[in-house]
């Protein structure tokens, strides 16, 4: 009875010890946000990043993520808009990474192109 008990001890904890890795976020791997509200310090983050970048102008909409590197990569959906008159917006995820002292720089600007991400009533 004693050895019953012992394995079912251990059965449980490998299982909780399974389930606590489980609801960690992996190293390197990207964490969604828990808000997607652009904070203060993400708009300040996105402005460092953007900063001397002319013909756009960019405003962050959503904040979509994070990913921990040597620094922080941030993923973040902002609404573009061309600098000529009567342009019309669009929306685009910036990439960015913030190394350990600070400094913001962008990785990718990546086109948002919501009509690819539906298809309802598409044919096959």
């Amino acid at each position: 009875m004693k050895k019953l008990i012992a394995v079912l001890f251990a059965v449980m904890m490998m299982v909780t010890a399974v389930a606590a890795v489980a609801e960690a976020p992996l190293a390197g791997g990207w964490t969604p946000s828990a808000d997607p509200a652009v904070t203060d310090e993400i708009k300040a983050i996105v402005d460092q990043a953007l900063e001397g970048l002319v013909g756009v102008n960019y405003i962050p909409v959503v904040f979509l993520g994070s990913q921990v590197v040597a620094g922080t990569n941030y993923a973040v959906l902002c609404q573009a808009t061309v600098v000529v008159p009567d342009a019309v917006p669009s929306y685009v995820i910036i990439y960015i990474y913030r190394d350990l002292e600070g400094n913001a720089s962008i990785l990718n600007i990546a086109d948002f192109d919501i009509g690819a991400l539906c298809t309802y009533g598409a044919e096959e």
